[in-house]
């Protein structure tokens, strides 16, 4: 472990908060208060404690966070994630115990926390980033790369009231994005936003972690295992779990489980197995469910979005990326596809120089920038490199069976580089080619699901499970 100051140290920190049953009685205990030693002279009945009970938010909370790691805090709702993150953000006080910071912290929470909704966007950059620790000047440097990273046009002078959710968590990313910050506490904000955008948010935080210290609070166990290396687990108001971030989330999603079992009063013994049942064709290897699925509203459709030719991009600039497309097996160029659909991803590519072995790869990914699947071509030409000259075109199309995937925005990454799977150079990477939605989902566990070619139940026979014992 290392010997500096930990990034964030929180020691044995709770929180209670008084709560009334109704609102005269929370007006009693506030005059209460404010007259101080005169209440005694007041008639019981008019200034009486009924009705106030306390609440637990915290308790005995600790846990450090050393500088450079990631951590993720997971709970159900009411957990108290949000109330610990504003005392480490200082927007709350602990009623015990105490949270010692080392650098300067910057925070997404909530919507809404942080901006005055009477003021313009441009207003609230200011007054947002000075409260980061930056000085009219710096923030006047940076204010271009600010909107540029928010990119909501001329919203930026319109008063945030009237922006959208997406519009708040743009300009407020961006400001946290250009702050210098040492330590960065998001929750859940990512939750809304446009696929591109959030995309560059991953980005951003992806990078931002290999220098940086980040809080991460979310309900997507999936995302919290990608980007934490240790999670603290919230029940109740009281740390239930600190670990692996698998082990934790393991272990959080048994809990979750086990407890909605016992709520519907389900067996914890294993069903029998069933009949035999084989609907697949032979020869055909679609999944069985296709047909009972496709004709249902458990169809899962993505709708696909159109090459976007000037999406963020780098690479040496040895050949360039002129179209990415999804296609059918015929080559025509498809609006939408159904989970478990045979489909192409042709990708256009024009040589700008000489390249000995040219490679070209693509990434799906979801919202968070997870990598769900992708391929390239350096094992198909691994005995015969493909070389191609100067100024002449050509395309790669991968075909596969699109997989199912759960509701929400997708993306395509696309590369091109020169060399091995080893040792290469990358003339254009570019990020969010393509856009896909998913609008409905059918049978998907986990990231994403697989068409299955078969599946099987048996019902053991009575002679059989005689003979068995």
């Amino acid at each position: 472990m290392s010997s500096e100051l930990p990034a964030i140290s929180v020691q044995d920190v709770s929180k209670h908060f008084r709560v009334f049953a109704k609102p005269a009685d929370r007006l009693k205990a506030a005059v209460r208060h404010r007259i101080g030693g005169l209440a005694k002279l007041v008639p019981a009945r008019l200034l009486g404690t009924e009705g106030a009970s306390e609440f637990h938010a915290l308790q005995h909370v600790s846990f450090h966070v050393q500088k450079g790691e990631t951590i993720g805090i997971i709970g159900r709702n009411g957990s108290g994630k949000s109330t610990l993150l504003q005392i480490i953000c200082g927007t709350l006080t602990p009623s015990g115990g105490r949270v010692a910071i080392n650098g300067r912290v910057a925070a997404l929470l909530e919507l809404g926390a942080g901006f005055n909704p009477e003021f313009t966007g441009r207003e609230n950059v200011f007054m947002n980033a000075a409260l980061l620790g930056l000085s009219k000047a710096q923030i006047e440097e940076r204010l271009d790369a600010i909107f540029a990273f928010a990119d909501i046009g001329d919203f930026v002078d319109q008063p945030v009231k009237t922006y959208s959710s997406g519009m708040y968590v743009r300009l407020a990313f961006a400001v946290i994005a250009h702050v210098d910050a040492d330590v960065l506490v998001i929750d859940e904000a990512l939750a809304v936003g446009d696929a591109f955008f959030t995309q560059k948010c991953m980005r951003f935080l992806r990078a931002f972690m290999e220098r940086g210290t980040v809080l991460f609070v979310s309900h997507d166990t999936n995302a919290v295992v990608n980007l934490c290396t240790r999670v603290v687990w919230l029940d109740k108001g009281r740390v239930r779990e600190i670990g692996p971030a698998k082990d934790v989330c393991d272990s959080y999603l048994e809990a979750f489980y086990e407890e909605q079992h016992r709520a519907s009063g389900r067996s914890a013994h294993a069903p029998e197995r069933s009949s035999v049942v084989r609907a697949i064709a032979e020869g055909d290897m679609r999944d069985q469910r296709a047909l009972l699925v496709n004709a249902s509203k458990l169809r899962n459709d993505v709708e696909l979005f159109q090459f976007t030719a000037d999406a963020k991009n780098f690479g040496l600039g040895g050949a360039s990326i002129e179209h990415v497309g999804i296609e059918d097996g015929t080559g025509a160029s498809l609006n939408w596809v159904v989970g478990g659909e045979i489909v192409c991803i042709r990708i256009a590519v024009k040589a700008l120089q000489n390249l000995q072995r040219a490679i070209v790869g693509f990434i799906v990914r979801d919202r968070l920038g997870q990598n769900l699947f992708g391929d390239n071509t350096y094992l198909t030409t691994l005995n015969e490199p493909f070389a191609v000259a100067a100024g002449e075109s050509f395309s790669v199309r991968f075909g596969f069976r699109m997989p199912v995937l759960p509701v929400g925005d997708y993306s395509v990454t696309v590369a091109v580089a020169d060399g091995s799977q080893s040792d290469h150079v990358i003339h254009q990477w570019l990020h969010d080619a393509v856009l896909l939605k998913s609008h409905s989902t059918s049978v998907s566990t986990g990231l994403i699901g697989i068409p299955m070619h078969e599946i099987v139940l048996e019902r053991d026979t009575l002679s059989e499970i005689g003979a068995a014992q």
